[in-house]
This record gives C-alpha cells, sequence and structure tokens, in this order.
C-alpha cells in the first residue's frame, strides 16, 4: 500500500523532505543541482513544485506507485495529484512500450542514474507524447538505501 503524500502546499512545506531525498540524490549521483534555487528546503521544495520543467517520483513497491509530481507534470500527464499518486508508474507507458520501460529501470537501478533518456509516454486522456533529454536517477535515503526513482525532464513532443 503506498505512503500516502499530501498534495504539496505551505502547509507541508511542499513536501520538503520528499524534495530533499530527491535533490540530495540527484546531486550525489549526478554532481550538480536538481533545480538552480540553492536555498533551505523549503524554498527549494516551492521551487521544484512550480518548475518549468517536470519531475516525477515513484516508491519501492514491488509495481512501483508515483509519489510525487509536481505541477508542470501534472499538467502534462492530465492527473490529478490524488489520481497521479495513485497511479503504478508503469501506467504511464503504453503496454506496447513498457518493456522498454522496464529495461531502463533496470539501467538505472543497477548504474545509479540514465541521462539522455526519451521514450514514449501516454496523458491521462490517452494522448502519447515523447520524452527527450530526460534524467532518470535512483532515490537514496539518508542512510543510503534504495528509496524509489525519480525523472526530470523539460522537452517533450506530443505524437
Amino acid at each position: 500500500m503506498p505512503i500516502e503524500m499530501n498534495y504539496p502546499a505551505e502547509d507541508n512545506n511542499f513536501l520538503s523532505e520528499h524534495v530533499a531525498l530527491m535533490s540530495n540524490s540527484y546531486l550525489e549521483l549526478l554532481g550538480k543541482g536538481l533545480i538552480t534555487v540553492n536555498q533551505a528546503h523549503e524554498p527549494l521544495a516551492k521551487a521544484l513544485f512550480y518548475a518549468p520543467f517536470v519531475v516525477v517520483s515513484h516508491n519501492t513497491d514491488a509495481d512501483p506507485v508515483f509519489n510525487y509530481a509536481n505541477l508542470k507534470a501534472l499538467a502534462l500527464f492530465g492527473f490529478s495529484w490524488e489520481e497521479f499518486t495513485h497511479l503504478p508508474s508503469r501506467l504511464s507507458a503504453e503496454p506496447i512500450h513498457q518493456l522498454e520501460r522496464d529495461k531502463l529501470l533496470a539501467e538505472v537501478s543497477q548504474k545509479g542514474y540514465l541521462d539522455c533518456y526519451q521514450g514514449i509516454r501516454i496523458a491521462k486522456s490517452g494522448r502519447r507524447f515523447l520524452i527527450k533529454n530526460a534524467v532518470v536517477w535512483n532515490l537514496l535515503d539518508f542512510d543510503g538505501c534504495y528509496a524509489g526513482q525519480a525523472a526530470r525532464f523539460e522537452e517533450w513532443q506530443f505524437l
């Protein structure tokens, strides 16, 4: 059962703990910041939620479920926060593209991250789009344990 995460907002500091997890993992694996804002986690979390690029993450379930999406991701995929954070991440790809997605996630699990990824995804409406130059990385908690995976991209093309 997925852990419930409230919609990012001022009253929960825009899920700053989860954003710190994503940001710290990104920095450790790629050697650069997830976002150019260099402030405390609360401003970072707010900036990431409103960022002009897509950021999503999923948990460690056997069938991973999305547990974070910023506003750009919610708009692109066409889901509400509630819908998206109950969606198995495999369903972001059409069945024909799920094997490709599985290979990607296995490679990321092994190497820690993959940059310059591209693949076809599907929105709630059924509209397909090609994501380009995506970075997909493992999330590591503060003890160095695997805590899921995340993706960041700012280029996509509707098909």
